[in-house]
């Protein structure tokens, strides 16, 4: 199902579709950063996997984040970046949120 919710919310393997809650987080994404999206951002990682068509191949799935996957590496690493938790519109939390249907972490 987290597949299905990914390619829902606009990360498509053609592209991010327009009009979507993919090219809105783009965009916000975009600003925030002052003009462009980060490699390694909540945009660029479901775009990753959106054209890729897979998010449990990475760890992201309906019932949560697998251990040992990349997804739990990524929780981990931006756990230790900010002190011990994953923030709120981080790129973990958006990439479950969204994985699991949800609108992703809204910054």
């Amino acid at each position: 199902m987290s597949d299905q919710n990914v390619h829902n919310a606009g990360f498509t393997s053609s592209g991010i579709r327009g009009g979507s809650l993919a090219s809105s987080m783009m965009s916000q994404e975009a600003r925030a950063s002052g003009g462009g999206v980060h490699s390694g951002g909540p945009t660029s990682t479901l775009q990753e996997m959106g054209a890729r068509g897979s998010t449990h191949s990475s760890g992201f799935t309906s019932s949560g984040i697998s251990g040992g996957s990349l997804a739990s590496q990524m929780m981990s690493q931006e756990a230790r970046s900010h002190g011990g938790g994953t923030p709120r519109g981080g790129t973990t939390s958006t990439v479950q949120s969204i994985s699991m249907g949800g609108k992703g972490g809204r910054r």
